[in-house]
């Protein structure tokens, strides 16, 4: 649990960031989704979560910032910053 907190207090100061193609407007060709977010946290910053513990209702498809909740412990989620820019 400790270790849990920790991990919450260095995943909520990181921001991951995406480049994806997109078209008109901001919106995505494809989507971001809750695989590639747990890819990037372990490519970029060494830290392995399960894709299944990031809430991801449905995949992200704008450019932009997006607040996501990942579930370390069961009493403890952080809000991971994701941001997706223009390959």
């Amino acid at each position: 649990m400790a270790d849990a907190k920790a991990l919450k207090e260095t995943v909520e100061k990181l921001t991951i960031e995406l480049k994806t193609k997109s078209g008109e407007g901001g919106r995505l060709f494809g989507s971001v989704t809750s695989k590639q977010i747990a890819q990037a946290l372990e490519k970029d910053h060494k830290i392995k979560v399960d894709k299944r513990k990031i809430d991801l209702p449905e995949a992200i498809r704008t450019l932009g910032h997006t607040k996501v909740p990942v579930k370390l412990h069961h009493d403890v989620v952080a809000t991971l910053d994701v941001h997706v820019s223009e390959e």
